[in-house]
């Protein structure tokens, strides 16, 4: 069986294969000796096939529900774009910056003056703990390497909440007038409903751990997946248990960890133009020539072109699409065709950052608290750029939009940066660390103090 990266290295205790400084160095991995000798022989005759097939019930079981409910999220998050321009801002008699108020009180609940700051206080109330519990709920189901592929796949459903926002839009509206309620408002309505009900079930299907499984999981799968998790992380409940004593120093550490504020600024290369253009495409098309329903529409296909390139790549993609769009925005109904590829082209590189960026934070933190404490910081950090993005397009500028489409830029040219200066760095600590062998390590630090040194100890590699 593949041997995995592990967190925080304890001692390895004899009698089983281990591979070389080097080896370890190279790929990450380490066995440990918080496995008894039985549950090594568990592992060992634990055969590949009987590996892919609880993946795969893990990835059918887990993925669609964790999805499906970041489409509902989305749909709710970004229906006032579709709704704005169904008539939402007129009938509410809502001015230009009141809008971009109405907006950013999603992210941060700070002020009442009204019955939709109300609605969005709470959505942003009740919607802040997903992401975060989404992606620490993946971490504690599947190894560090494993992980990235799940959280694009269930982050890819924010795409299609792009696609289905237009498409439900369009659709819905055409229910103005009906029992005297205007096509706005059935859009809250409807997408609303859509979200309680999906809301309900999933508290009764959704799985925390292994150990709550016995249903769909037989019990030799169950105790792989928990002997895994052990092999690579260490006795989990003995940290956990050193960890509750010096909680509040786990979050000072995370409070000073650089890199988590470097993961910030890659996020907000996404953030900051992705819910500016997410909250503002319908106008922006509009704004084109087309008519309401046609604009409803034409938000549908750009996010049907989502992709997962580097994050470096996507982030490029997203400053050439603004450059486009910065350059050509005074002009923009006799550029149409280059101004929308310039949409197609955000919408692709938009999606692949955060799926990368939040394995990334999950892979380079080590123990359970800090990781839990690090993504939930990280994720608050990082969403202050959807406040930001609230407020960069601005009504008085339309079409040209100057500081939406020139903040978006710069925000993703910033994202491009903080990636390059993580790697490096990141790829500068492991090489010095490298210098080291196990034993030298061993011999200055005892294995309590390794364990409190967490993503610090000399043992821990991060990943590039």
């Amino acid at each position: 069986m593949a041997l995995h990266r592990r967190e925080v290295s304890p001692r390895v205790s004899g009698g089983s294969a281990r591979p070389s400084d080097k080896e370890r160095a190279a790929s990450h991995t380490e066995i440990t000796d918080d496995l008894t000798a039985e549950d090594r022989t568990f592992l060992d005759n634990f055969t590949e096939e009987q590996r892919k097939k609880v993946l795969w019930k893990l990835d059918i079981r887990l993925i669609p529900m964790l999805a499906t409910l970041y489409l509902i999220a989305f749909l709710d998050r970004a229906n006032i774009g579709n709704a704005k321009i169904e008539g939402m801002a007129e009938d509410l008699n809502l001015t230009g910056k009141e809008y971009n108020i109405a907006l950013s009180i999603f992210f941060v609940p700070y002020i009442l003056f009204g019955g939709l700051i109300a609605c969005r206080v709470f959505l942003g109330i009740f919607e802040s703990g997903f992401f975060p519990g989404a992606v620490f709920t993946i971490s504690r189901w599947y190894l560090p390497h494993e992980a990235q592929v799940r959280i694009a796949l269930f982050y890819s459903a924010s795409a299609m909440a792009g696609a289905f926002s237009g498409l439900l839009a369009f659709a819905i509206a055409k229910l103005d007038g009906v029992a005297g309620i205007a096509g706005w408002r059935w859009i809250f309505i409807l997408e609303g409903i859509v979200s309680v009900v999906g809301g309900l079930t999933t508290f009764f299907l959704l799985v925390d751990t292994p150990a709550l499984s016995s249903r769909w999981l037989s019990e030799d799968e169950r105790k792989y997946l928990e002997i895994r998790q052990l092999a690579v992380q260490g006795n989990t409940m003995r940290v956990r248990e050193a960890e509750k004593s010096r909680k509040w120093q786990i979050l000072r550490s995370v409070f000073l960890d650089w890199q988590l504020y470097l993961q910030a600024l890659v996020y907000w290369s996404n953030t900051v133009p992705n819910y500016g253009m997410k909250f503002t495409m319908p106008q922006i098309i509009k704004n084109m020539g087309y008519s309401n329903s046609d604009a409803q529409l034409l938000t549908i296909p750009p996010y049907f072109k989502w992709r997962m390139p580097f994050i470096v790549g996507a982030q490029l993609l997203v400053v050439i699409s603004f450059a486009i769009l910065f350059a050509k925005a005074d002009k923009i109904k006799d550029n149409i065709a280059l101004c929308y590829f310039a949409i197609f082209l955000a919408s692709v590189g938009f999606y692949p950052i955060n799926p990368g960026g939040n394995a990334w934070t999950v892979n380079n933190l080590a123990g359970p608290t800090k990781r839990a404490q690090g993504i939930a910081y990280m994720i608050c950090m990082g969403s202050v750029g959807g406040i930001i993005g609230s407020y960069i397009y601005i009504e008085d500028e339309k079409p040209k939009y100057p500081t939406g489409f020139g903040a978006s830029f710069a925000f993703a040219g910033l994202g491009v940066v903080a990636c390059l200066v993580l790697e490096f760095l990141f790829w500068r600590i492991n090489k010095a660390r490298d210098q080291l062998s196990e034993e030298q390590v061993r011999a200055k630090y005892s294995q309590e103090e390794l364990e409190k040194l967490g993503d610090r100890s000399p043992l821990f590699r991060y990943t590039l």
